[in-house]
């Protein structure tokens, strides 16, 4: 092989240069300098080194994985923003444990192929009927994949299986308007170009000794639909002699279906759940003929909304269920992420806030309701007198736990639903699931209603993360936004603003003694005062007069701006640890070049003082 002798006298010079450096001019300055970048090296440049020289190829995508993949994109960004929450069946390790689960008030399920349908105890959905109604189909022997989504915004959970052949979409909700109504919508879709028979698992009834079925039909446009209507008593209380009379009203299924080839198979079920308030025994068989006419005459008016919109797969059916819904939800709060352990966050809040108004009923959008029965709900929202009257609830623990269970879910309820009822919030609990946001969000930051004002009384110790309360209803055409925001000092700061108001309204800060700020659209901004004793940090009000005599009756003796924060509990709560936002290998390589600077400044002190003077005067003399 020819080769080049150039190139070679070339490199063996380079080699005999390199060696006269390391032999002959190696002092410690060098060596701390080439150490030196050896670290910077290794801890930044090492990692991607690493990843490319032993990094796998990617592997490929299992099918029902890529499916189901295909099947969640659309919500990713809903759960990322904390407004959805996907959970795989088994659940993915950074996936929250919390619940599917659908409600109204008037009943609710948690969706799962064998739930049952909960009604209303004393404050949650807790008395369970011996009635399974979740159509799916059933399990084969072969690998699947499942998941499900909470939509918060829109109350619907979604359901999805990925078989080999083929996969399905499930939605489930309780009707908003129609309370008696649960919808489930199926779409199977065949992926083979052959046709496939599959089973399903239908509606059954359980452990329910005094339930009778009776079939029905009723007309659904040109066809006759076969219905069954499940009728029977349970008891809330075990010992107790009163019952409850329950019938559903369930569409008769077939037991196995068809599927299209590269098909799509869809089915609209409609579910009526009618039952009483505790009554006598000797008073069922009366009340039983009641309730089971009123289940019927339910699913007879939903079938009539939804019969002039089949080819759009009950569209505005849903529409009206989504509309309210997404009207509870104008009414919001919103916190800044935290990365501090066992901190609370945005997925924590809205999953607790659309348990809480699953429980809860919607009275004044639902269809039966009576014009005066509206009125009297509308002055029940304006009069919020005395809610919410006690710490902010963002600091009790024992309204965070999980959702893991049914039971834990319905626990939470009740835990919020009494917590709100015995601290002043009594009267908009009575006006159904737009006063329980309400109530909730004023207990997020301790607001109360008192006496002509509203007040903000959260202590400026808690306000180290940033706060957005939405929407607060103050009367009836008033709706006040509230943000707390950190600044770059670590101080908190209030903004205020108005949606839209029916009159001129007024904020002042702790202690009322600057003038009142009339408050409008835009953005007004007020300090975070602290107060000797310590008092509300904010009141608005829209009785000017009122405001300017309100600091003669607050009685403070000091009056002082909020200090900083101190920048290890900011950086907790934005970083996870009390170091800042520099990441934890910044701090290492650091901690490594003090060290190696140490040990040859050491090294280099040690030979100085230790090596015979004759060595020293030979290695500093002139030549």
């Amino acid at each position: 092989m020819f080769r080049n002798p150039k190139s070679k006298f070339d490199l063996g010079e380079y080699l005999r240069r390199v060696k006269r450096i390391l032999d002959g001019n190696l002092t410690y300055k060098k060596i701390f300098i080439i150490l030196l970048c050896f670290t910077f090296i290794f801890l930044y440049l090492g990692p991607t080194i690493f990843r490319l020289l032993f990094s796998h190829r990617p592997e490929i995508k299992d099918p029902l994985e890529r499916c189901m993949d295909d099947r969640l994109t659309p919500f990713y960004l809903q759960n990322s923003e904390f407004n959805a929450n996907i959970r795989h069946l088994p659940r993915m390790p950074e996936e929250n444990n919390f619940i599917p689960y659908v409600g109204n008030g008037y009943f609710g399920m948690e969706i799962q192929s064998d739930a049952s349908i909960n009604i209303k105890g004393r404050r949650s959905l807790k008395v369970s009927i011996f009635f399974h109604p979740v159509v799916s189909l059933a399990q084969t022997n072969g690998e699947y994949r499942q998941a499900t989504v909470v939509e918060y915004l829109n109350g619907i959970v979604h359901r999805f299986q990925c078989f080999q052949d083929y996969f399905v979409s499930y939605q489930y909700y309780a009707h908003r308007n129609m309370p008696s109504i649960f919808v489930q919508e199926i779409e199977i879709t065949n992926t083979k170009n052959q046709i496939v028979d599959v089973d399903l698992t239908l509606p059954r009834i359980s452990d329910w000794p005094s339930a009778m079925t009776q079939d029905i039909k009723i007309e659904h446009g040109s066809t006759i639909l076969e219905y069954q209507a499940v009728s029977g008593q349970i008891k809330e209380n075990p010992d107790s002699d009163e019952v409850i009379a329950v019938c559903i009203v369930s569409r008769r299924m077939p037991r196995s279906l068809t599927l299209k080839k590269r098909g799509i198979t869809r089915l609209e079920i409609l579910m009526s759940i009618h039952y009483s308030k505790p009554i006598k025994a000797s008073q069922y068989e009366d009340k039983k003929v009641e309730i089971q006419r009123n289940a019927i005459e339910s699913i007879k008016s939903a079938i009539q909304d939804v019969e002039h919109d089949v080819e759009n797969v009950y569209y505005n059916f849903k529409k009206q269920h989504v509309r309210v819904w997404n009207n509870l939800w104008a009414t919001g709060f919103d916190i800044s992420t935290s990365k501090a352990e066992n901190s609370i966050n945005g997925d924590r809040v809205n999953a607790t806030i659309y348990a809480v108004l699953s429980q809860s009923r919607s009275y004044e959008f639902e269809e039966s309701i009576t014009p005066q029965r509206k009125q009297e709900i509308a002055r029940t929202l304006t009069y919020a007198e005395g809610c919410y009257d006690s710490y902010h609830t963002l600091q009790a623990e024992n309204l965070w736990f999980d959702m893991a269970t049914l039971d834990e879910l319905n626990s939470l309820v009740s835990w919020w639903m009494l917590t709100l009822e015995k601290q002043g919030c009594h009267n908009l609990l009575r006006a159904g699931a737009s006063g329980v946001i309400q109530a909730m969000v004023l207990s997020f930051g301790s607001f109360r209603f008192s006496n002509q004002h509203l007040e903000f009384n959260i202590h400026p110790k808690y306000l180290h993360r940033e706060y957005h309360f939405r929407r607060l209803n103050y009367g009836n055409m008033t709706h006040v936004n509230v943000t707390v925001s950190v600044t770059d000092e670590n101080k908190a700061v209030i903004h205020v603003a108005l949606d839209r108001s029916d009159r001129n309204y007024y904020a002042c800060d702790a202690g009322c003694l600057d003038e009142p700020v009339i408050l409008g659209p835009t953005k007004k901004t007020f300090p975070v005062k602290l107060t000797e004793p310590i008092t509300a940090i904010l009141y608005i009000t829209a009785d000017k007069q009122h405001m300017e005599e309100l600091h003669k009756a607050i009685h403070v003796k000091e009056v002082v701006e909020a200090p900083a924060h101190e920048h290890h509990v900011i950086a907790l709560h934005k970083h996870g640890h009390r170091l800042g936002g520099l990441p934890t290998l910044f701090w290492v390589s650091i901690c490594a070049i003090i060290i190696v600077f140490h040990v040859f400044l050491c090294k280099l002190i040690v030979k100085e003082y230790c090596e015979p003077p004759d060595k020293l005067r030979y290695r500093y003399s002139k030549p």
